[in-house]
Formats: C-alpha cells, sequence, structure tokens
C-alpha cells in the first residue's frame, strides 16, 4: 500500500490550497478515504471522510464549510479543497482509510503552512 499526499505550501490567512492524495495496493473504491492534520505539538486528527459515494461523511467542526473533500474513483486520488484558510489550519496533512476500518502504514504527508 501506498500513500502519496502533496500539495501543500505556505499561504496567507484567508487563502487556497488544494491537496492530493494518490494511493496504491488497495481496492480504492471500497473504502471511504479520511484526511488527517497534525499541527505542532497536536495529535494526528481526523478532519473529513469522503465515502464510497462520493459525499463526505464526517467533518471535523474546524474544518466544516471551507474544506472540501473529492474522489476520483478511476485515478485512485482523492483531492481535499481548502478554502478561507486560517493560521491553526497549519500542520501536516495525510490522507488514508477511515480510521474505523482500520488504518494503513502512513504516508509522507503534506505540509501546509497558513500565515501572514
Amino acid at each position: 500500500v501506498q500513500l502519496v499526499e502533496s500539495g501543500g505550501g505556505s499561504v496567507q490567512p484567508g487563502g487556497s490550497l488544494r491537496l492530493s492524495c494518490a494511493v496504491s495496493g488497495f481496492p480504492f473504491s471500497r473504502y471511504a478515504i479520511s484526511w488527517f492534520r497534525q499541527g505542532p505539538g497536536t495529535e494526528r486528527e481526523d478532519i473529513l471522510t469522503i465515502g464510497t459515494h462520493g459525499s463526505a461523511i464526517a467533518y471535523a467542526d474546524s474544518v466544516r464549510g471551507r474544506f472540501i473533500a473529492s474522489r476520483d474513483d478511476d485515478k485512485d486520488t482523492v483531492t481535499l479543497e481548502m478554502n478561507s484558510l486560517k493560521p491553526e489550519d497549519t500542520g501536516k496533512y495525510y490522507c488514508n482509510r477511515a480510521r474505523v476500518i482500520g488504518l494503513f502504514p502512513w504516508g509522507q504527508g503534506t505540509q501546509v503552512t497558513v500565515s501572514s
């Protein structure tokens, strides 16, 4: 199993970023996929889960209304559109199977830094 996140960077508050996650090695279309975030000195938290039908099925309150996930089962990719970014969104972002299903070994993540 490989999970490869990309698209991170530095952005000013209020800006936007699009993250991508490419997966291989498991039947991607069968599983809900989650995005996770680990901020400085914090634990990795689930922030958004997208179900097998492409609809978000769980959001952390901190990202509701600002982050949108989508998936392409033909390309085995998941995208996270992040809008109205805040400094507290700073952290490393990861994708994985939804935690309740069972996590795979983590990818390297992609760093997002929001600061003025």
